[in-house]
């Protein structure tokens, strides 16, 4: 439910394509025969007709559909430990915050608001989560505890604030937002003061993702003429193109060794997950579906 994504790719999201033959084709396994204590990636799929959370093996061989409801179900976030997944869905009228289950057992409603809440993000000790919310009027970043008490409102601006990601050592949040004109990628303190552009840059920036040590983090940019994943250090400087593809690169995350990153592409005429060294060797396909897969984050 990322309004940045959403509006940038909504019109390939919908284009027609075809099976392909690699790994990850096929039925889901169900999670009853799945082993959740391996490293794991969740992405978004809608190839059970609506959109699903999945979780899958880092080569794409096994796959585990663990939300399965009729509502769309969406912006998979792992806690630190790597036991619970943070979600959004709208499976009970709007969309809200929830969490649940390596597994996809133990679903609980953190939020309950007419509005939006989305784009969830656990703090690095797992006591808290960072979210997006227009329960104010528009899209600000909100904190609140683990359990979805206490919500506190971080950022009050008449831009567009959302995609939170808290930094590993738990003193930052990156967020995107376009207050300054543009879309960029932004940092602020956990609790919402000193908010700094990193990007600072005419071309759109959005989606940041922390390397596991928080010197670096990628992000989606189009200033190389399309959507492609860059990765620069966390001031914002020596920023360098990854992926280098002229079909669109999308929403990327590190693994927890920081030396690949997941993302999802249309370099194959529809949207699949990929994986990639972080200097841009060693690119596979791990998805292979006409439905698209999408939004992918890696196990802690």
């Amino acid at each position: 439910m990322r309004s940045t994504r959403t509006t940038r790719r909504s019109l390939a999201a919908l284009a027609a394509c075809a099976v392909g033959t690699a790994c990850g084709d096929g039925s889901p396994v169900q999670p009853d025969g799945f082993d959740f204590s391996r490293d794991l990636i969740a992405f978004e799929t809608q190839r059970d007709g609506s959109r699903e959370i999945y979780v899958m093996t880092t080569d794409g061989a096994e796959l585990a559909n663990i939300t399965n409801d009729p509502g769309s179900d969406t912006d998979a976030a792992w806690s630190p430990d790597g036991t619970r997944i943070a979600f959004s869905s709208n499976r009970d009228g709007q969309f809200d915050v929830y969490v649940m289950n390596v597994d996809g057992t133990g679903v609980t409603r953190l939020t309950n608001d007419p509005d939006v809440d989305s784009d969830p993000s656990w703090s690095p000790d797992g006591s808290r989560i960072a979210f997006r919310s227009t329960r104010d009027g528009n899209s600000e970043i909100y904190v609140m505890n683990g359990d979805g008490t206490n919500p506190l409102r971080l950022t009050a601006n008449a831009a567009t604030d959302n995609e939170p990601v808290w930094s590993p050592d738990g003193s930052t949040i990156a967020f995107f937002s376009d207050r300054a004109g543009n879309g960029d990628v932004w940092t602020m303190n956990a609790d919402g003061t000193n908010p700094v552009n990193l990007t600072d840059h005419p071309a759109f920036d959005c989606s940041p993702a922390w390397s596991p040590d928080g010197s670096r983090l990628s992000f989606i940019t189009d200033r190389a003429g399309n959507d492609e994943i860059f990765i620069m250090r966390n001031d914002g400087s020596d920023a360098i193109n990854v992926t280098n593809d002229p079909a669109p690169d999308f929403t990327s995350w590190w693994s927890s060794d920081g030396t690949r990153l997941v993302f999802d592409t249309f370099r194959q005429g529809s949207w699949e997950i990929y994986s990639i060294r972080i200097d841009g060797t060693d690119p596979l396909r791990l998805t292979t579906h006409p439905a698209p897969d999408e939004y992918p984050a890696w196990r802690p």
